[in-house]
C-alpha cells in the first residue's frame, strides 16, 4: 500500500529555477517559472524516507478564484517515473532518503498567472507561471536565440518617430523586469471587464496568447475599463504628463498601480504601444514595436481615405486622416484558429481609434493576412489593412460649395519600421505588410480585398508634375528654404497658378498655425521646362507655431489655366533637435558607482529657461528617474550636468536621457552602456 510522504519543510530553489527559466531579472525572492519546462523543489521529510514504488504524493495546481478542471484552471496529478513535458507531471530525481528532490512540469498550454500548488495534505507553495517562447510545445515558441534575446529579454529599445523621409530613433525603457512590474502586469489582467464578469472563464482564456493579446489591446487604454493610459492629442496636458515626456513604461505602470487603477495621463500611440510591449514581454510573449509612416485612419471601412482641401491648398480637417506615423505592436504566436500560413507576427494596437466587438481594441491580426488581403480573418484585419494600404482621393471644396477632384501623389503605409535584432538600426519590414507598389501580387491582394487598384489613379495627369524638395539641414532654430518644383511634361506652353503654404502639424494629422505662404498667379513653363519656387521658413514665424512633434506640413497646389486641372503635392518635414552627448566617465562595472557627463547645446537664437535633464535606464538607475535641474542657457551655450548611478546586472543597457525647457521640449538622447561583472 502506498504511503504518503510526511513533509516538514521545503525549498523552492528560486535562484536556480528562476535563472534556468530566464526570470531571474524579476528577482530571486520568489518562484517565477515558464510553462512546459521542469522546475525543481527540495522537500525535507519530518519522518520516514522516500521509497520508490512505496511512497506516494498527490499534487493539485490551481489558478484564479474559481479553479476548475473543466476550465483547465485546476490540474490533479501524482508522481511519475519521469517528467512528461506535454502535461502537468512530477517525478523524484534524488535517491531514497529524508530529502526528496522533485522535478515538476506544467502543461505547455496551462493558463498563465499566479498558482497555488498543494503537495499532499500539508504543503502549499505559490508560484507565478509565464508563457515560454523557449518551449516547442508553447504557442509562443520562437526558434531563434538572438530574436528571443531581443523580443523577450531586452528591457530597452528604439521607437521610430519623425517623418517617413526622416525617421528619428527615440529610446525607450521597457523595464519589464524592474521591481514590481510583473505584479502590475498580472493586475492589468485581473482588472479587465471579462475577468470581473466571469473570472473562471477569463483565467481559462489566459492559456491562449491570442486571448491575452486582445485583453491587453483593450486594457492599455482606459476607454472602456480601468485601463492604464488616457489618450490626449491636443493642446495642454494639464493634470498629467505630456506624452513626449515619458522615457519608459516603468513609471506609467507603477503610477497606474499605486493610484488605484486610475488611468495615467496622458498617452499617444507610441506610449500605448510601448506599454503594451512591456506587458507582453513581461508575460513571456515575444513582442516588438512597429511604426507605420503615413498611416491611414479609415473611419467608414471602405478602404479609401477621402480628404478635402480648400482653394489655398490647405487641408480641411476631417475624421479620416493620414497620420504622419502611427505605432502599434506585434506579438509572436501560432494561430490554430486559422490556416498554418498565418502563424508568426500578429499586429495588435492598444491606441483607441475604432471599436471592435463593442470595445476600443484592435487585433491580434496576422501580418501575413494583411499582406495577402485576407480581410475575413480575426481580428480587425480591414482596419489594419487600410492603415497600410488605403487609397487616397483628394477633393477641392470651393467657396460656392462645389467640389472637384484633385490629382495628388499621396501615399499610405511607407517605411514600416522596427528596431533591428541586436542593434539600434532601423529594420524596414514594409515587405511583410504589403507587396511592392504596382506589382502583380499587390494587384492580386487588392482584388482579394475587394478594392480598386492604386495604379488606376497613378495614370492621371501625366502632363504637369509637381513635387516638393527640401534641404538636408533643417534644424530647429534656423531659417531655411523649401522648394516647389513644377515640371511641364507636355509639348505646349503652360500658364499656371501656384500656391505654396506651410503650417504646423501634429503627428496624428491635426494642423496648426501658418508657418509661411506664397501665391504666384503667373507661373509660365515652356515645353519640357522646370521651375523651382522657394519658400523661406523663418524661425521667427514657425518657432511659435510648431508643436513638440517638430513637424511642418508643406502643401503646393498647382492650377493649370488651360485645362482647369488641379494638382496637389504634400510633404511633412521634421526639424532636427540638437544632439544630446553622453560621456561615460570610468569603466562600467556591476554594483560599482559610475559617473556620466551629459551635454546639449542650445541651437535657438534665444535663452532657454526652466531647463531639466531626466535620466532613466533598466538596471542602471534603480528603477527610478534621476532629475537634474539647471539655470538659464543662452544662445549657443552648453547645458551640462554630471550624474552618478550604480548599475546592477551585467550586459548591454541603454541610458535614456530627456531634456526639457520652455522653448526646446523633450529632446531625447541615449547611450549604450556595457556593464562588466
Amino acid at each position: 500500500m502506498a504511503q504518503a510522504l510526511d513533509i516538514d519543510r521545503w525549498n523552492l530553489e528560486c535562484e536556480f529555477n528562476n535563472t534556468d527559466h530566464r526570470t531571474d531579472l524579476n528577482g530571486i525572492d520568489r518562484l517565477i517559472v515558464r510553462r512546459g519546462q521542469p522546475f525543481s523543489i527540495s522537500l525535507y521529510l519530518r519522518s520516514g524516507s522516500y521509497q520508490p514504488g512505496v511512497s506516494s504524493l498527490d499534487f493539485v495546481a490551481e489558478t484564479g478564484p474559481q479553479p476548475s478542471e473543466q476550465y483547465g484552471t485546476r490540474a490533479s496529478f501524482g508522481l511519475s517515473a519521469s517528467i512528461d513535458t506535454s502535461c502537468w507531471s512530477a517525478a523524484v530525481t534524488s535517491p531514497p532518503g529524508d530529502m526528496v528532490a522533485l522535478s515538476i512540469c506544467s502543461a505547455p498550454d496551462a493558463p498563465i498567472g499566479r498558482y497555488t500548488l498543494t503537495l499532499g495534505h500539508s504543503a502549499r507553495i505559490e508560484f507565478i507561471l509565464l508563457f515560454n517562447p523557449w518551449c516547442p510545445g508553447d504557442a509562443v515558441y520562437m526558434d531563434n536565440k538572438e530574436n528571443l534575446a531581443e523580443y523577450v529579454l531586452a528591457q530597452d529599445g528604439i521607437i521610430f518617430r519623425g517623418a517617413y523621409k526622416h525617421p528619428i530613433p527615440t529610446p525607450w525603457n521597457f523595464g519589464q523586469f524592474e521591481s514590481g512590474i510583473l505584479d502590475v502586469c498580472l493586475r492589468i489582467l485581473d482588472m479587465n471587464p471579462k475577468y470581473l464578469k466571469n473570472p473562471g472563464k477569463d483565467c481559462s482564456g489566459r492559456r491562449n496568447p491570442i486571448y491575452v493579446s486582445r485583453v491587453l489591446s483593450a486594457m492599455v487604454n482606459c476607454n472602456d475599463d480601468k485601463g492604464v493610459l488616457l489618450g490626449k492629442w491636443t493642446g495642454d496636458y494639464e493634470g498629467g504628463v505630456s506624452p513626449m515626456l515619458w522615457r519608459g513604461s516603468v513609471e506609467i505602470l507603477r503610477n497606474w498601480d499605486t493610484q488605484a487603477c486610475q488611468p495615467v495621463r496622458y498617452g499617444q500611440c507610441w506610449v500605448f504601444a510601448a506599454v503594451a510591449c512591456s506587458v507582453s514581454r513581461a508575460l513571456g510573449i515575444p513582442c516588438r514595436l512597429v511604426t507605420n509612416y503615413l498611416s491611414a485612419h479609415d473611419t467608414n471601412s471602405n478602404l479609401v481615405i477621402e480628404r478635402y482641401v480648400n482653394e489655398n491648398g490647405e487641408l480641411v480637417q476631417s475624421k479620416e486622416m493620414i497620420w504622419n506615423y502611427h505605432c502599434w505592436v506585434e506579438n509572436w504566436m501560432t494561430r490554430p484558429d486559422l490556416k498554418p500560413d498565418f502563424n508568426g507576427w500578429q499586429a495588435y494596437d492598444p491606441t483607441p481609434q475604432e471599436k471592435s466587438e463593442g470595445v476600443y481594441c484592435c487585433g491580434p491580426t496576422p501580418v501575413r493576412a494583411i499582406k495577402e488581403g485576407e480581410l475575413t480573418f480575426k481580428y480587425d484585419a480591414p482596419f489594419v489593412f487600410a492603415e497600410v494600404n488605403a487609397d487616397v482621393i483628394t477633393f477641392m471644396k470651393k467657396k460656392d460649395g462645389s467640389t472637384s477632384k484633385v490629382s495628388s501623389n499621396a501615399l499610405v503605409g511607407q517605411k514600416i519600421s522596427t528596431k533591428s535584432v541586436g542593434s539600434d538600426a532601423r529594420e524596414d519590414i514594409t515587405h511583410l505588410y504589403k507587396y511592392p507598389e504596382g506589382s502583380a501580387e499587390e494587384r492580386e491582394a487588392f482584388k482579394k480585398a475587394d478594392h480598386q487598384n492604386k495604379l488606376l489613379q497613378q495614370q492621371q495627369n501625366q502632363g504637369l508634375h509637381l513635387n516638393i524638395k527640401v534641404t538636408s539641414d533643417m534644424r530647429k532654430g534656423c531659417d531655411f528654404d523649401v522648394f516647389a518644383v513644377v515640371t511641364n511634361n507636355t509639348q505646349s506652353e503652360k500658364k499656371c497658378r501656384l500656391l505654396f503654404g506651410s503650417c504646423a502639424l501634429s503627428y496624428n494629422g491635426f494642423m496648426g498655425g501658418n508657418c509661411g505662404f506664397k501665391d504666384l498667379l503667373n507661373v509660365e513653363l515652356s515645353p519640357g521646362g522646370e521651375r523651382k519656387v522657394p519658400l523661406r521658413l523663418n524661425y521667427s514665424k514657425y518657432g511659435g507655431q510648431i508643436t513638440e512633434d517638430n513637424l511642418i506640413r508643406l502643401a503646393a497646389l498647382l492650377l493649370d489655366y488651360t485645362t482647369g486641372d488641379t494638382t496637389l503635392a504634400v510633404r511633412n518635414v521634421v526639424l532636427d533637435n540638437p544632439e544630446i552627448k553622453v560621456r561615460i566617465l570610468g569603466e562600467p562595472k556591476e554594483n560599482r558607482k559610475l559617473a556620466a557627463e551629459i551635454t546639449l547645446q542650445n541651437p535657438l537664437p534665444e535663452r532657454l529657461e526652466n531647463c531639466c535633464f531626466s535620466i532613466e535606464g533598466a538596471n542602471l538607475t534603480g528603477g527610478g528617474i534621476i532629475t537634474e535641474r539647471l539655470g538659464p542657457v543662452g544662445p549657443g551655450e552648453d547645458a551640462k550636468v554630471k550624474i552618478y548611478f550604480t548599475p546592477t546586472h551585467s550586459g548591454l543597457r541603454k541610458l535614456v536621457v530627456d531634456f526639457d525647457s520652455n522653448k526646446l521640449c523633450h529632446v531625447k538622447g541615449y547611450r549604450n552602456v556595457i556593464i562588466g561583472k
